[in-house]
């Protein structure tokens, strides 16, 4: 992977005419241990955010040992770089062949789940595989709601009520039980998890036996983008939102029971950025060679602002506009589906035209995890950047970003 202080220099170097993945593992390290050195209780990397090799890799590098994972790509992912490496099994509806891969082979002994059909699968391979239930731990997931650009309660999580039941049959039958949420993504108070809290408090109270773990998901937010003619968002900050949480915990009586976080976002979105060429510009929109299909598709939901920057090409001399003033433009995908247009614009220079180059940030996030091969476009080029996004000059749509804790 070839090496560059900066986006600028990537450009001036290469002068590519594809997308092209800057990738910070610096960034990505110092984030990695800010959540950790934050967080009082285990800290489960969510493999979904984003399973690079070269991702995972450095996390492992830096002192991660335990990970988050849905499938047995991501429980070999995981494995690939830490031999040892601890994972939960959080999704909470999964296949036979998965439980017993599992469970048989990666030696998995903590699983989700907020279904009693779902106990009675996992049970029914502990004992074709003879092993002892009380080796493992089944995590039931509550389904909560609160303030989350992305609310994740609307598919996985029992009610209340149902979650009283599940955790009694699951320790009737011989497991450990614990108990998990997920608050959603992007939550930037402790309102949304003080109220999973307390599910969870009622949750246990109710259901009269030990638990042996909580999981109380991700949802820490990362930094992004704004419109630049508005006051900037609040600064984020991670420790404080840690802090909030884990004070929730102790006030409603659980700071007794083993804590489990599973970052992602937090901790993996700062560490990438994406430099894609301006095909063409009409008026205040432009054609970008990524999009919704590719790279964008956390833009396309309207969820989230982009920070980008303008990389001019040197070649052009002549150009219309202001270079100071910025303004927003319409940003169109690559492929021919009229649906791939952001939903959220870019705030640039007017000065941009055909030929330039953008470099959107804090785009780790999601962003490789999701991008698809439609059309025949899937961006797959990567550098190495040794300055973060917002260390590199201006960006004009990016929020005030001093020392960052997440």
């Amino acid at each position: 992977m070839k090496r560059f202080a900066a986006a600028r220099e990537v450009v001036q170097s290469l002068r590519p005419d594809q997308p092209i993945y800057c990738f910070r593992p610096g960034v990505l390290a110092a984030d990695a241990r800010a959540f950790v050195e934050a967080f009082p209780g285990k800290t489960a990397y969510a493999v979904k955010t984003n399973s690079e090799p070269m991702v995972l890799d450095t996390l492992a590098s830096a002192g991660v040992s335990c990970f988050d994972v849905a499938s047995p790509a991501e429980f070999e992912a995981a494995r690939a770089v830490n031999a040892n490496a601890e994972l939960l099994y959080t999704h909470p509806v999964k296949a036979q062949s998965d439980i017993r891969l599992a469970l048989e082979r990666y030696g998995i002994r903590v699983l989700a789940l907020d279904h009693e059909d779902e106990v009675a699968k996992i049970l029914r391979i502990v004992r074709g595989l003879d092993l002892d239930p009380e080796e493992i731990t089944l995590l039931v997931r509550i389904a909560v709601r609160g303030q989350a650009a992305y609310e994740l309660s609307k598919k996985f999580g029992a009610a209340p009520g149902h979650a009283v039941e599940l955790v009694k049959r699951i320790y009737g039958v011989g497991f450990k039980v614990g108990l998990c949420f997920h608050v959603g993504s992007q939550v930037a108070d402790t309102g949304t998890y003080e109220r999973a809290i307390a599910s969870v408090a009622w949750v246990r109270s109710r259901a009269g036996v030990p638990l042996a773990l909580l999981d109380i998901g991700g949802g820490f937010p990362a930094p992004y983008g704004h419109d630049p003619r508005q006051a900037p968002p609040p600064r984020q900050d991670t420790q404080a939102l840690v802090t909030g949480i884990v004070s929730e915990i102790g006030e409603w009586g659980l700071d007794d029971i083993p804590l489990v976080a599973e970052p992602g976002r937090v901790i993996v979105a700062r560490s990438f950025s994406l430099i894609v060429r301006v095909l063409l510009r009409k008026g205040r929109r432009l054609y970008i060679n990524d999009g919704i299909w590719a790279s964008l598709s956390d833009s396309w939901t309207g969820k989230i602002t982009l920070p980008a920057r303008l990389l001019p090409d040197s070649a052009r001399r002549k150009r219309a506009g202001n270079p100071d003033s910025v303004v927003p433009f319409k940003v169109c995908g690559a492929t021919c589906d009229s649906v791939d247009i952001l939903s959220r614009p870019f705030y640039l220079p007017e000065t941009v035209g055909t030929g330039d180059w953008i470099e959107i940030g804090h785009i780790g996030a999601y962003s490789l995890a999701l991008r698809t091969r439609f059309n025949g476009f899937y961006p797959d080029t990567f550098v190495e950047v040794t300055t973060p996004f917002e260390a590199a000059g201006p960006a004009e749509s990016l929020a005030s970003l001093e020392t960052m804790a997440d």
